[in-house]
């Protein structure tokens, strides 16, 4: 690979978890164990877009980079965009957007995110997803299901399932919310106009979709771990890194 820059967005706001970035986890805050992973994956360089002074400087209490970015961004690709921006990344570079609420997640995963970009000349995003089996998630509005086509990429993303099963059994796919986007890409969908279906689905990875361009899809074969959306989550998160 030529190398990808790994760039994590960080609110301290959240409806149903305030201040999570910095929530504690074996002693250092979350987003620094994002910073960690990230770091593994290879990345050329690892940094934190946040609007907060308290997870700035938590990031840099522990030897990370960040930024301060605009509080008004509609979506977490708008505040990456700034930070890429800033960073003054060229246009053939490769930006990877791993959540800062992502402490488990495999840096094998961000650079393979990276790496089905680099291979796919014809997408302008990546993503990745994992097969899933458990109904009880197929059915959950909180699990984002992608469908693929043949070269693997991406047809939709739904919080319903799909495909339906109308005659025969399928084959379904979790979403993880991890991107990589083409620097020149990344700057074109900060003004790119909200799609009608990516306010349906509260989903903004479809504006790329609905505006024509492509997503290409790494595909895990080992369930990629969740991320922390609640207080219950970190619970969880605490059991699995104890």
């Amino acid at each position: 690979m030529k190398g990808f820059h790994v760039v994590i967005p960080a609110r301290y706001a959240s409806t149903r978890f305030p201040g999570k970035p910095l929530a504690d986890l074996g002693g250092r805050p979350m987003v620094v164990h994002v910073c960690e992973r990230a770091r593994a994956s290879g990345a050329r360089s690892v940094t934190v877009a946040t609007d907060d002074a308290r997870i700035r400087q938590a990031v840099e209490q522990h030897g990370h980079r960040a930024l301060m970015t605009r509080a008004d961004h509609p979506s977490g690709t708008d505040r990456i965009a700034e930070a890429a921006a800033a960073l003054g990344l060229a246009d053939g570079e490769i930006v990877v957007n791993v959540q800062g609420d992502e402490p488990l997640i495999d840096a094998g995963l961000i650079r393979e995110v990276a790496a089905v970009l680099e291979r796919s000349s014809s997408a302008s995003m990546s993503t990745a997803c994992h097969p899933m089996h458990d109904q009880a998630a197929l059915a959950n509005p909180n699990v984002v299901k992608v469908v693929l086509d043949a070269a693997g990429y991406a047809l939709y993303f739904s919080r319903s399932k799909i495909p339906y099963p109308r005659e025969v059994d399928g084959i379904w796919y979790r979403h993880a919310g991890i991107y990589g986007y083409r620097m020149e890409f990344l700057q074109r969908f900060a003004t790119l106009a909200v799609s009608p279906i990516e306010k349906t689905e509260a989903l903004e990875q479809l504006r790329a979709l609905w505006h024509g361009f492509r997503i290409a899809v790494a595909v895990s074969q080992a369930a990629i771990p969740p991320g922390v959306d609640t207080p219950q989550d970190l619970e969880a998160v605490r059991r699995i890194l104890a």
